[in-house]
């Protein structure tokens, strides 16, 4: 592993967000196995959550090298408080509108937080990097076309949208709450330019998708700084499911 004059501290905030972002969406998106309104929605959405809940996998091992903890321990032994995933992802499943308006927001946010980070010179993250870009494209591609499906099948569909983007649009720059340490890790070359900054190119990019598809901008987020934090109930409720089977069994090796 290559080794970087850099404070665990800058490091652990960037994958820990990053896997808990990955972690909570695939498991909140794969609630609609069994009951996505097309077939082929069905297995599309189980594909997606499986690739986001390996993407997190894999970045929780990372975290696991670089602290000494344990991949599986750091996705089911926390409590609610502290995991660290985007206030945007602590909306419930909610109907296929809000899931497609919450994904896109994420999906795009998401691939500007990746190419920030692309070519980075700490090799095991830029290298896994590379590979999560390859995969994360099919997933744009799959809600880009929904957001357009969405925004142009007629009033009802339209206004499902609309209010699932206000419903969402408060925190969906959370995405880019600042990290712990945030100026060690663009010193070093890890992260390309300060999450604020990515902020402003994410909204920069999806201003002329949402001007085409009358869709309303995207207000400023609430409370920034304190865009990881807080969860809320819906998050308590996924929780408990996702650390179900573990807890049945405290100690056991799975």
């Amino acid at each position: 592993m290559t080794t970087l004059a850099l404070p665990t501290l800058a490091l652990d905030g960037l994958l820990r967000s990053m896997a808990d972002d990955e972690f909570v969406v695939g498991f909140t998106d794969s609630e609609w196995t069994g009951i996505a309104p097309l077939l082929e929605e069905d297995i599309a959405m189980s594909s997606l959550s499986q690739d986001e809940l390996g993407h997190a996998t894999a970045l929780y091992g990372l975290l696991a090298e670089l602290t000494g903890g344990d991949a599986d321990g750091l996705a089911y032994d926390r409590e609610p408080a502290d995991y660290r995933h985007a206030r945007l992802l602590d909306h419930g499943r909610g109907d296929w509108a809000l899931t497609m308006a919450r994904r896109y927001v994420y999906e795009t946010a998401d691939a500007v937080r990746l190419e920030a980070l692309v070519g980075g010179r700490w090799s095991p993250l830029a290298d896994l990097v590379a590979k999560i870009v390859r995969e994360e494209r099919y997933h744009l591609m799959h809600v880009e076309a929904w957001l357009d499906r969405l925004a142009n099948g007629g009033a009802d569909t339209h206004g499902r949208l609309t209010a699932a983007l206000a419903e969402l649009g408060p925190d969906a720059g959370t995405v880019f709450t600042p990290l712990p340490d945030e100026p060690a890790l663009i010193d070093a070359g890890v992260l390309a330019a300060p999450m604020r900054d990515l902020e402003d190119r994410w909204r920069a990019a999806i201003g002329p998708t949402f001007a085409r598809l009358g869709l309303p901008s995207i207000p400023p987020t609430i409370d920034p700084d304190q865009g990881r934090t807080d969860h809320g109930a819906a998050f308590d409720w996924l929780w408990s499911e996702f650390t179900m089977v573990r807890g049945s069994d405290v100690g056991a090796t799975w």
